[in-house]
């Protein structure tokens, strides 16, 4: 492997932890709400569709309305690392 190879593997780890950061959070939190709301189902016998959609749209969409401001400045840091090295790259 050369020089370049190891920046492109580098690249790929950066987008990859990146995207963890940002959507991770709201998964976990799909996650967390969507089991709570299985096992409440499951112990009620209540097998309502919406009753596990809906919970779990909302605490997404609170998640992410809260994490919105770190979230944007995750991705405004990796966009300048990638545009930085871009130069690099020989795109340019």
């Amino acid at each position: 492997m050369n020089g370049f190879d190891l920046r492109i593997i580098d690249l790929a780890r950066d987008l990859l932890w990146t995207t963890m950061l940002v959507a991770g959070p709201a998964l976990v939190i799909g996650l967390f709400v969507g089991v709570c709301v299985s096992l409440l189902q499951a112990l009620t016998s209540i097998q309502e569709q919406t009753m596990s959609l809906v919970p779990k749209m909302l605490a997404i969409m609170i998640v992410t309305l809260m994490l919105l401001a770190p979230a944007l400045e995750i991705l405004r840091s990796f966009t300048e690392r990638i545009l930085g090295q871009i130069v690099e790259f020989g795109l340019a």
